[in-house]
């Protein structure tokens, strides 16, 4: 019994397959067979009455020479000679609706008002009827036309054909029982095939599956491999590249979380050694108690930055960060940002030049804001002394480019690739500066506004950094 429980699984996904193979077969045959049915229908229906339109088209113009001379017993002789009781009825009217001539006499004896018949009031308000009704005294399906007898714009009466379709329902009852049965074949076979390509598909399914199963265990990095050569293999391809991708999430976020234990931990470990010193004594001393009240300070808010753009990077991450959409002038925007961060510029010596188009944007203006702060920061802290930071703004196509770049040392090469990352920074000796999340929000904010950044160097001079965002429409 253990071993059962793994092959109805298996059997659940053949089932799955085999059944969706079978409807897609047994409604496209279907739909296959109703259409040709239904033209075979169509065609003799429309031939047939095309043939009484022309008949009637024809034996009109001999009965109205006959109903202008008033020759009724030629009529009665053209109604004879065309009319077959079994098969076609051919009846002859006058304009007042009175039966002159009929192929069937016994049967239209019997009839009493001939204006209840169908077609009848039409034509002889000059209107041709033709279709489907029942004979008129029987059951049976005819197909008939009624047609007004006209000469020099006068109703001299009317003649009404009509034909039994008695024998083409049994032809097309044999045509629908062939086709049935060439449609019951036609399924039995694709489900034998259906039946061999669903098993060739729910046993590599199946191992994906599991697969899949493992991965949402937690096993990641393990390696899927199916020899099908087709979409399969690919997919196999696609479960592997999410099983290494996971791996190194995992990997990633045990980093961050390392990273983030490590940045919470030194400040802390900063206050507790402090208030540490100042319980053994140093609070007696004016000029130790009031630096070791400025360290505090210093670690307290350096704690409460990282656990706001801690917060702040896991909201833009998950996408609950609701951004606002309004229409923004960039220059005004990036006027924001400079007037901010002047004051640290005079502070370091550092000039800014900036050439920034009239240029129209849609977006959060804080949210903007704060990466363009971000940038402008990142650059100060890595300018030297007298030098400058250069920012300008431009059109190009649909977008608006936004470049900032200073005159520092530059990024290594290798260090490019990695710049927005959390936690990371390309100077170990400059982390009391910085926690490495400004770039990572930065980019986040970016990407939130379907924009791009990008972050270029060369040695000694410089880094560029280029957003993208798109112009409102």
């Amino acid at each position: 019994m253990k071993g059962f429980f793994p092959r109805i699984k298996l059997n659940t996904i053949h089932a799955k397959l085999l059944s969706t193979y079978l409807m897609l077969t047994a409604f496209g045959t279907s739909l296959l067979a109703g259409y040709i049915l239904w033209s075979f229908y169509d065609y003799f229906m429309r031939s047939r009455q095309a043939d009484l339109d022309n008949w009637t088209s024809a034996l009109s113009e001999s009965v109205a020479d006959a109903l202008e001379e008033q020759d009724i017993p030629r009529v009665k002789l053209l109604v004879q000679r065309y009319g077959a009781p079994q098969t076609v009825t051919l009846r002859v009217f006058s304009q007042q609706g009175v039966l002159i001539a009929t192929s069937d006499p016994k049967l239209d004896s019997q009839v009493k008002d001939w204006f209840h018949v169908p077609g009848m009031r039409q034509a002889l308000q000059n209107d041709v009827a033709q279709g489907v009704a029942k004979g008129v005294l029987s059951k049976e399906d005819r197909l008939y036309i009624a047609r007004p007898i006209e000469r020099k714009n006068q109703l001299l009466g009317v003649i009404r054909m009509s034909m039994t379709l008695a024998q083409f329902q049994r032809q097309f009852a044999r045509v629908f029982w062939s086709v049935l049965g060439t449609l019951a074949l036609t399924i039995l076979v694709c489900a034998f095939i259906s039946s061999r390509l669903a098993r060739s598909l729910s046993k590599p399914i199946e191992t994906m599956q599991n697969f899949a199963i493992r991965l949402g265990g937690g096993h990641f990095g393990d390696k899927l491999t199916i020899h099908e050569n087709n979409e399969l293999d690919q997919l196999a391809a696609e479960l592997n590249r999410m099983s290494a991708r996971l791996a190194s999430l995992d990997q990633e976020r045990r980093v961050f979380l390392a990273n983030v234990s490590h940045e919470l931990r030194t400040p802390i470990s900063n206050v507790q050694v402090t208030v540490d010193a100042l319980k053994g004594g140093a609070y007696e001393e004016p000029e130790l108690r009031d630096r070791f009240f400025q360290t505090i300070e210093n670690e307290t808010k350096r704690l409460s930055r990282l656990i706001h753009d801690l917060l702040d990077l896991g909201r833009l991450e998950a996408g609950v960060t609701q951004l606002e959409q309004q229409t923004i002038s960039l220059g005004g925007l990036i006027n924001r940002a400079v007037n901010a961060i002047e004051p640290r510029m005079q502070a370091g010596k550092i000039s800014l030049q900036a050439n920034v188009e009239n240029l129209t944007i849609q977006g959060d203006p804080e949210r903007l804001l704060q990466a363009i702060l971000n940038l402008l920061d990142n650059a100060i802290k890595h300018s030297p002394a007298n030098s400058q930071v250069f920012i300008s703004a431009y059109s190009k196509g649909k977008q608006a480019v936004i470049q900032i770049q200073d005159q520092g040392r530059g990024i290594k090469e290798s260090d490019l690739p990695r710049i927005f990352e959390q936690f990371y920074t390309t100077d170990p000796a400059r982390k009391g500066k910085g926690n490495g999340l400004g770039l990572a929000i930065t980019k986040r904010i970016i990407e939130a506004h379907q924009g791009s950044i990008t972050a270029t160097s060369l040695p000694n001079q410089g880094a560029t950094f280029t957003i993208c965002l798109p112009l409102k429409g």
